[in-house]
C-alpha cells in the first residue's frame, strides 16, 4: 500500500504506509467542542497566576535554560497495521522529554477514512481527516497514515524516530511567543483561561484529548490487537483570529468526557503556512 499521490516506482521512503482517501466533509457534530464565553474575574486571573508559575518550573531545568514548546500532531488510526509503531514512538517522545531544549506536546488524532476497511475507529473524527488534509495543501500534497506533523510545517512517516528527533531539534530552535493556559474542572465542563502576548499573529486552536486510551480491535488489519494511544483528542475548535500588537484574553468553557484525565492544547498558526507560533498546556 502506498500513499496517496506517491509514484509507485518510488523508492525513497521503502516502508509500508497506509493510504488515505478523501473522507466525507460532514462536520462530526457529536464530538464539536462546545464554547462559550464569559468574562475574567479575580479569582480565575488568580488560578491562572498560579498554572503560570507551575508551567515556569515545567519549563525550566536544573540549568535555568527555558525549553520551547513543540506541538507534534500524529495523524492515525486503529485500523492501520503501520500505526502502532508510531503510536508507541509518540508516547515515547511524550514520556521521556529527551530532546534538548524541547518541551514536546502531543496530541493523536484519528482520521475516519480507514472505517470502511474492516474496523470503525472508537477515536475517529472527520474533523481530524480535514485537518490532515488541510496540512497536505502546504506540505508535499499527501495524505497517508501514520503521518506525524511538527510544529505545523513538518510532516514524514509518524513511525521514524530520527527524523522526529531531527524536527524537533529543528521545532526548538525558533522563538515562540508566550502563551499561558489555565483551566479549572467545574464537574463535567472545565473553565479554560488563554492569554496570548502581542506578538503573535493567526489562528487561536483549543484542543481537548484524553491523557491516555486503550482499545481492543476486533476486525480489520489490527484484529485482536490491543492498543494504546497517548493524549487522544476528540474535539479541537478555532477560538480567535489574532491580529498583531493585540494581546488575546480568552475564556472558554468546555465539555470534558469520561475515561481518563484531560489535556487541555492551545496553540496559534500563522494563515496559510500552518507554522505554530505560540503554544501550551495544562492537564486536569
Amino acid at each position: 500500500m502506498v500513499r496517496i499521490g506517491a509514484n509507485l516506482n518510488n523508492s525513497r521512503h521503502n516502508r509500508t504506509l497506509c493510504p488515505g482517501s478523501l473522507c466525507p466533509s460532514e462536520r462530526d457534530h457529536g464530538n464539536k467542542l462546545r464554547i462559550s464565553c464569559h468574562s475574567i474575574d479575580m479569582r480565575h486571573l488568580f488560578g491562572l497566576l498560579g498554572s503560570l508559575l507551575f508551567a515556569g518550573a515545567l519549563l525550566f531545568g536544573e540549568s535555568g535554560t527555558a525549553r520551547v514548546p513543540v506541538l507534534l500532531e500524529l495523524f492515525t488510526s486503529e485500523g492501520c497495521s503501520s500505526c502502532p509503531p508510531a503510536d508507541r514512538l509518540l508516547e515515547k517522545l511524550d514520556r521521556e522529554q529527551g530532546i534538548a531544549g524541547a518541551d514536546v506536546i502531543v496530541l493523536s488524532e484519528h482520521v475516519d477514512y480507514w472505517n470502511h476497511l474492516g474496523w470503525s475507529d472508537p477515536f475517529s473524527s472527520p474533523v481530524f481527516s480535514q485537518r490532515q488534509r488541510e496540512y497536505a495543501a502546504h506540505l508535499d500534497g499527501q495524505t497517508y497514515t501514520p503521518e506525524l506533523v511538527v510544529d505545523g510545517v513538518k510532516g514524514f512517516v509518524g513511525s521514524d524516530q530520527r527524523e522526529a528527533e531531527k524536527a524537533i531539534r529543528e521545532a526548538a530552535r525558533q522563538i515562540k511567543t508566550p502563551l499561558h493556559l489555565a483551566a479549572e474542572a467545574l464537574d463535567r465542563k472545565a473553565r479554560v483561561t488563554i492569554h496570548v502576548d502581542s506578538a503573535a499573529e493567526g489562528i487561536l486552536y483549543l484542543a481537548v484529548a484524553h491523557d491516555a486510551m486503550k482499545s481492543q480491535v476486533l476486525r480489520g488489519e489490527n484484529s485482536g490487537r490491543g492498543l494504546s494511544h497517548v493524549a487522544v483528542a476528540y474535539a479541537i475548535e478555532k477560538v480567535a483570529k489574532l491580529e498583531r500588537g493585540l494581546p488575546g484574553d480568552f475564556e472558554r468553557v468546555v465539555n470534558l468526557k469520561p475515561g481518563s484525565p484531560i489535556r487541555l492544547v492551545a496553540f496559534v498558526a500563522q494563515p496559510g503556512t500552518g507554522r505554530v507560533i505560540a503554544l501550551g498546556q495544562t492537564k486536569l
